[in-house]
């Protein structure tokens, strides 16, 4: 006899395991529930559409509810709610939103993939009428609308992860003047607090005020526009609001099902997307994964990992034995000009967990710089100091950040090392990469230091003990000049430095520097063997100067 399955919920994972049943089973009953009117849309790019950049809505539409059933024979169920599970009779009670019909359907299994909500803070104020969230294509098309009927002149977004950054930078492309408020002290929290400052620098340089360290306290409309009332006590007037503070997983019906909660918050499931409730899966941002790197319980919603985890349970389903493999977390988003990935844990993850971790960072460019147009990529490395495993990577830069992450990402999750960047072969010709290539780089400079070949500086380490050291500059006068210099640093260039020695002290730490830590590096190796105490500063004055602007 021929299963009958039910998904609730559309998008990344619903039709994903929707399709990937279809293609296990031509027999089976596939019914699919979707509380809205678009089944698979692409919801990453709804503000791409807001900002122009997307010209034609319809290109979202991955599949209409019409493509999909001609392709893969479902019975589509759009602007059908889901309002209870009964696990033991293995049925769902839907109501038509359009003609207020309720009824039963039986399954025999169950996929869950509601999804989740946007977070809308207890702020004195909400709702509105000039405030919004961006979750799905009617939310989109409300902003739009708004755009187009009100011409708002100013916008606020509260929150800078993925979405806050994306919308500030639609509403800049749409000549609205734009402010993003957000309680930390820095944007794009998947990646550490230094390695926001280019991102901050590039929204300011587009126009974009940047408010760190503030929430919005209360709100109210007054005379057509918005006023915000600031924790320092400062107002902000403002004729649109997006929030933008993240999501929490759309739990209402698991919980009323009696299905387990993870600590987290989210679904609990296990490796084949089961959950506590037998004949019931869940998979996408509704559910808790683990942390591929810490093995901790973790929410990560984000479409590929939703896209796996619906295959995989259909997969189960039909009698195919697949494991989900948990979740790195690997992510990009575009910041105007520029772009940061990042995959693997953060330092601000590692040091939370107490972990064990050493870390470096390199300036290279994205290909060879003797060609036309190369830019520089700042990468992060985050490794084991014992045996060279590699905990995560951060990367910022105009361009060639997705190529470095997704090898960084691939490195990871086949369990590789420090050891196996230093030998890994990409391509290279001047156009596309450099002979070295910045994974190259990073791994020459994190093998060393295991090794012992090389003990560093970290920029924050230099900032807590300049007085208590030595700080070399080897970058040539001109280069001083114009770039700055670290406070009390003693300059000499490496050129003349093996003439210089003698005015070197050997009872001192000597912390060594250039422009970006290759020649502290031949300077930190020259010094070792003449007997001087010396480290070298990581990522040298770059990497420094983006520590000092932490928070701006």
């Amino acid at each position: 006899m021929a299963r009958k399955l039910i998904i609730i919920g559309g998008v990344a994972g619903g039709a994903s395991a929707a399709a990937r049943a279809r293609r296990l089973s031509e027999e089976a009953e596939i019914i699919i529930f979707e509380r809205d009117r678009f089944i698979s849309f692409a919801n990453c790019g709804l503000p791409y559409h807001i900002g122009g950049e997307i010209k034609e809505r319809d290109a979202l539409l991955v599949q209409t509810p019409e493509s999909m059933n001609a392709r893969f024979n479902l019975d589509i169920r759009i602007q059908t709610e889901i309002l209870a599970i009964d696990p033991v009779q293995q049925t769902v009670q839907a109501r038509e939103l359009n003609s207020g019909r309720e009824y039963q359907e039986s399954y025999d299994d169950l996929i869950l993939s509601p999804g989740a909500r946007p977070f809308v803070p207890p702020i004195p104020g909400i709702p509105n009428d000039k405030t919004f969230t961006l979750r799905n294509i009617p939310d989109m098309d409300r902003i739009i609308r708004t755009i187009h009927m009100d011409a708002p002149k100013s916008a606020v977004v509260i929150g800078g992860g993925f979405i806050g950054v994306e919308m500030a930078e639609a509403l800049v492309q749409q000549n609205i003047e734009t402010s993003l408020i957000e309680l930390s002290n820095q944007i794009m929290a998947p990646v550490d607090p230094e390695m926001a400052v280019p991102l901050h620098e590039e929204l300011r340089r587009h126009g974009v005020r940047l408010m760190l360290g503030q929430s919005v306290e209360s709100m109210d409309v007054q005379d057509n526009a918005l006023h915000l009332t600031l924790q320092n006590g400062n107002t902000v007037t403002t004729d649109l609001l997006i929030l933008a503070i993240g999501v929490k997983p759309d739990t209402t019906l698991a919980n009323n099902a009696g299905l387990e909660i993870g600590p987290r918050g989210g679904i609990l499931v296990n490796e084949r997307m089961e959950t506590s409730v037998p004949h019931i899966y869940a998979v996408g941002d509704a559910i808790e994964v683990k942390d591929f790197i810490s093995q901790e319980p973790a929410l990560v919603p984000l479409a590929g990992p939703a896209n796996r985890q619906g295959r995989i349970a259909a997969d189960n389903i039909f009698g195919r034995q697949s494991q989900y493999g948990n979740t790195q977390g690997t992510a990009i988003c575009k910041v105007f000009n520029y772009a940061v990935a990042a995959t693997g844990s953060n330092e601000k993850a590692l040091r939370r967990r107490g972990a064990r971790y050493e870390k470096i960072y390199v300036h290279g460019a994205d290909h060879a710089t003797y060609y036309p147009g190369a830019k520089t990529i700042a990468f992060k490395l985050l490794f084991d100091p014992n045996d060279g495993r590699i905990l995560g990577a951060q990367a910022v830069g105009e361009k060639g950040v997705d190529k470095r992450i997704d090898v960084m990402a691939t490195m990871i999750r086949a369990g590789m090392t420090v050891f196996d960047m230093e030998e890994a072969e990409l391509c290279y010709a001047p156009p596309f990469g450099s002979a070295k290539d910045v994974i190259n780089q990073a791994g020459f400079v994190a093998s060393n230091v295991i090794r012992g070949d090389h003990l560093i500086c970290q920029p924050g380490e230099l900032m807590d003990n300049a007085q208590d050291m030595l700080i070399l500059d080897v970058r040539n006068a001109d280069e001083v000049s114009a770039c700055g210099e670290i406070e009390h640093a003693v300059n000499i260039p490496l050129p003349t430095l093996r003439q210089q020695l003698d005015q070197l002290p050997k009872d001192r730490t000597i912390v060594v520097y250039c422009a970006v830590g290759l020649r502290g590096y031949v300077a930190y190796r020259m010094l070792c063997q003449h007997g001087f105490k010396v480290k070298n500063l990581t990522g040298g004055y770059r990497s420094y100067q983006m520590f000092k602007h932490i928070g701006r």
